[in-house]
């Protein structure tokens, strides 16, 4: 479990955020054994919308206010191999947001040996559903958007 804490008018919110878990899959394996490289965007995706989730503003809260929060990059920088049945822990925190843009940082490791497997970043803008960029703050400022400020 990941503490971070989200500031808003002075007032510090302590914000408990659970990483992501998931079990390595047969097919998600090559034939060495290890999980092939192409598995662990989607992994990043799902911490990525588990972690917006647990700040209010996952799938469904997108949905009703139009906005897509599409991937401009990414990268994987790979430590050492997952296997077949092991169990990914995917923490994932929000390191900058302006309302047009965020980025994250992601850490992967086993859960059983808390081994470092793998870390990562994404940066990722918001478009409404014509495909154009917006600002968050200046579209919908009605929208607490603290949770992505958070330390």
């Amino acid at each position: 479990m990941q503490k971070q804490e989200i500031s808003k008018y002075d007032e510090v919110y302590k914000v408990e955020i659970h990483p992501y878990e998931h079990r390595v899959r047969y097919y998600e394996t090559d034939r060495s054994g290890s999980v092939s490289q192409t598995n662990y965007a989607r992994w990043l995706e799902n911490a990525r919308m588990e972690l917006l989730d647990q700040v209010g503003f996952g799938c469904e809260q997108q949905e009703e206010l139009q906005v897509i929060c599409p991937l401009l990059s990414e990268s994987i920088e790979y430590i050492s191999p997952f296997h077949y049945q092991d169990t990914v822990v995917v923490a994932a925190r929000i390191v900058s947001y302006d309302g047009r843009k965020m980025a994250l940082e992601y850490r992967l490791y086993e859960k059983k040996t808390k081994e470092l497997k793998a870390t990562a970043k994404s940066v990722h803008c918001f478009v409404n559903w014509s495909g154009n960029r917006i600002s968050l703050k200046n579209v919908y400022p009605e929208l607490e958007t603290t949770f992505f400020e958070m330390k």
